[in-house]
């Protein structure tokens, strides 16, 4: 289903207008899963250029480990080096955070997000926050 590229959107095929914003829908509407999105930390593509700048777009997700996950962690620490437990959960919010972020950026019309820019913070005594943010754009090879 083709999305609208101004606010995001459904529209059905026939529309000419988007019922939400009334934006004209545009001859060309892009369809993309988030799993084929390109997704680059750079601002451009090698042999794409960029057909249009659609807006920011961020995905965001907290964390907090459970009883069980602090144990773990308090006795692999005790041994020193990596610390799996939290290393696995923040690699799991890593990926939340980027497939809302890319969800986002689908729904609005985009192929590709350019410039992603991926943070973490301490929100709470034990809660992180992981923000994944880029530029939903519409790109096409050179």
């Amino acid at each position: 289903m083709p999305f609208c590229s101004k606010c995001g959107a459904e529209v059905t095929e026939d529309e000419k207008f988007c019922a939400t914003c009334g934006a004209p829908m545009e001859i060309e509407q892009v369809r993309v899963s988030p799993r084929d999105m390109i997704t680059v930390t750079t601002p451009t593509v090698p042999g794409y250029r960029v057909k249009r700048v659609i807006a920011v777009v961020t995905g965001l997700t907290a964390r907090t480990r459970g009883v069980g996950g602090k144990v773990v962690a308090g006795i692999e620490s005790m041994f020193g080096g990596e610390v799996s437990a939290f290393t696995s959960e923040i690699e799991k919010a890593r990926v939340e955070a980027m497939d809302r972020m890319k969800e986002q950026a689908r729904r609005m019309g985009a192929n590709a997000i350019i410039g992603l820019d991926i943070e973490t913070s301490d929100v709470l005594q034990g809660t992180i926050l992981i923000s994944a943010t880029g530029t939903a754009v519409v790109i096409e090879p050179e």
